[in-house]
């Protein structure tokens, strides 16, 4: 059996490489760690999240306001229930409904100002959660090629010197150590495409639940301030349901 092909491929680019190869190769598998990881738990976020949005229609179907609450199913991790909550916090506290007695700066806001205003605070509170995660992404895919590279410079530098302190230059001693530094390319693509079209999916993903976030966060604050949803269609009286 020819000998250059049992030595050769990746664990004998980590036994043959220096200390400069092999740290290379280390940062590409933590890039591709936190890549699969990131992934894997922004991914579980948005089905989730795409299961609680499809709540929401049953929230306005309910009797009151605490049944509608358990209809959107529990507190942890759930962004609508978190913008009904807060909307009706808010409500209470602008209108003196939680028992508070001395005036505020807030006391001269409008009720429909206040209200908007707490939604969009918890809006941007889940936005910033959600996007959480993609930097990384975005650095994993615009660098993992760069780092590929650099390991396949090193490591052709790297034959080069050996292949001349050996004083005879042939086409085997020459397309082996090169093909085992040009792995570290190949690498470096295969980290950075996964990033690539992850970080896209999960934009996407996040543009269509802030949809959903929005529209609900526009129903809500009608709620609160008409006691009523607007709903499309021209039809804006729809059963309300009694305020908490």
């Amino acid at each position: 059996m020819d000998t250059s092909v049992t030595t050769s491929g990746l664990a004998h680019v980590w036994s043959q490489g220096d200390a400069v190869t092999r740290t290379v190769a280390l940062v590409l598998l933590g890039m591709s760690l936190a890549t699969w990881i990131i992934l894997l738990w922004k991914l579980l976020d948005q089905r989730a999240q795409r299961r609680q949005a499809r709540a929401c229609e049953g929230f306005w179907h309910s009797a009151d306001f605490a049944e509608g609450l358990d209809k959107l199913g529990p507190a942890d991790h759930n962004p609508f229930r978190a913008l009904a909550v807060e909307g009706r916090e808010a409500q209470r506290h602008i209108l003196h409904k939680d028992g508070r007695q001395t005036p505020q700066l807030h006391d001269s806001l409008d009720v429909s100002d206040w209200i908007e205003r707490c939604l969009r605070r918890a809006l941007d509170d889940h936005t910033a959660r959600a996007q959480s995660g993609l930097p990384v992404l975005a650095s994993v895919a615009s660098t993992a090629p760069f780092v590929g590279l650099f390991g396949t410079v090193w490591g052709i530098y790297h034959a080069l010197l050996g292949i001349g302190a050996a004083g005879q230059v042939s086409i085997d001693q020459v397309a082996g150590p090169i093909g085992e530094a040009l792995i570290m390319t190949a690498l470096g693509l295969v980290v950075a495409i996964p990033a690539v079209l992850g970080y896209n999916a999960l934009v996407r993903g996040n543009k269509n639940v802030m949809h959903q976030l929005n529209r609900f966060a526009h129903d809500l604050h009608a709620y609160f301030v008409t006691g009523a949803r607007v709903a499309s269609g021209g039809d804006s009286k729809v059963l309300p349901m009694k305020k908490a």
